[in-house]
């Protein structure tokens, strides 16, 4: 029992919240946050399958999440949702209950298979060709979305809070937080069980030497391929979840940004670590909100003390001066990243009395 109690502390956390937002002790700006940071959970979690673990170098991350947030979006609408496009649902709007979880495990497949597509090329590449193909399929993903006129192309996609609101209807609870925790969870509960499979030792072994695990019989297309897919996957599980709870999507949500994002949490965190990816991925996402309102406070300081013009104020922009020189200044004195490729048991010897997850 002592060995799963860092698990049921988790649990436990997780339903204090849910109960929390239930009675309105959290507001929806706080409940945002809380889901954005699940999200980005598995976002920086599952990029780290690929960039940590296979040693690879894939840039295009949110093309997937642009896949699986659209297809999930699509679906949801058409299935439970009046819309002016598609017209009448096909189901009853209360079984969305049921459905949302089945829509979002297709829409994670269907992103899972497009990663399949831009793994098969890739297979003869390494390093910046790599990326360069991962970021050729994240444009490639936004210009046909955006040439899509039936889900809106440029202007966006929306119904998906009809869908929400339709769950709400019949058990008024916060069926998102509820959404985004589990996903959260089953992502990294994945992850963990395939790093420590033959596939995981077969990605590690590529990431030292890919010749030497291809003389040492290691299948290295294949797992690869393996590999993509479940990171390309789960991210399109994150898009999912991450359309509903915004009720928009934009294939610009999507774009080559939100891919360095995917990035600077890989590398604040640490390749290859998977605490690490979580712990970055709350970093980064409390860093974003923090700045929202340090940046006006700045400004006012600054024109108080008539430092800058009065016709000149500092937007929103500059969190992504601050950002990336942030992220230089982890790479100056600890380029490894927070926690390099440990894990918390490595770095916290007493906590394997309390931890058992596998």
């Amino acid at each position: 029992m002592q060995k799963y109690s860092f698990n049921i502390g988790l649990w436990g956390m997780a339903l204090i919240l849910v109960v929390l937002s239930q009675i309105g002790a959290l507001d929806f700006y706080i409940q945002s946050v809380i889901m954005f940071i699940g999200i980005n959970i598995i976002l920086s979690s599952s990029l780290n399958v690929v960039n940590g673990y296979m040693g690879e170098f894939s840039c295009g991350h949110a093309g997937f999440m642009c896949v699986g947030a659209y297809v999930s979006s699509v679906l949801s609408v058409i299935l439970f949702s009046q819309n002016n496009i598609f017209g009448a649902p096909l189901l009853p709007p209360h079984l969305a209950i049921v459905g949302f979880p089945i829509v979002v495990i297709i829409s994670g497949l269907v992103a899972g298979v497009t990663g399949l597509i831009v793994a098969i090329p890739s297979f003869k590449t390494r390093g910046d060709y790599l990326a360069i193909i991962t970021i050729a399929a994240n444009y490639m993903v936004i210009s046909a979305i955006e040439n899509i006129d039936v889900i809106g192309g440029p202007r966006g996609f929306m119904g998906m809070k009809r869908v929400v609101n339709s769950m709400t209807d019949v058990v008024n609870i916060p069926w998102m937080m509820i959404w985004v925790i589990l996903g959260t969870f089953m992502s990294i509960w994945m992850i963990r069980r395939f790093v420590s499979s033959t596939y995981g030792k077969g990605i590690m072994a590529i990431s030292q030497d890919e010749v030497a695990a291809e003389i040492m019989s290691v299948n290295t297309n294949k797992m690869k391929m393996a590999a993509f897919m479940l990171s390309s996957g789960l991210a399109g599980v994150a898009g999912a979840l991450f359309a509903h709870v915004l009720g928009y999507v934009n294939p610009q949500s999507f774009n080559i940004m939100k891919s360095t994002e995917c990035l600077v949490m890989v590398y604040l965190g640490g390749m290859g670590s998977l605490g690490g990816s979580v712990l970055s991925a709350i970093l980064f996402t409390l860093m974003l909100e923090l700045l929202r309102f340090i940046i006006p406070a700045i400004d006012t300081g600054l024109h108080l003390v008539n430092i800058l013009p009065v016709t000149y104020h500092l937007s929103q922009v500059w969190k992504w001066v601050l950002i990336p020189l942030t992220l230089i200044l982890l790479m100056q004195f600890r380029p490894e990243g927070l926690m390099g490729n440990k894990e918390l048991p490595d770095l916290f010897p007493g906590l394997k009395k309390f931890y058992k997850f596998k």
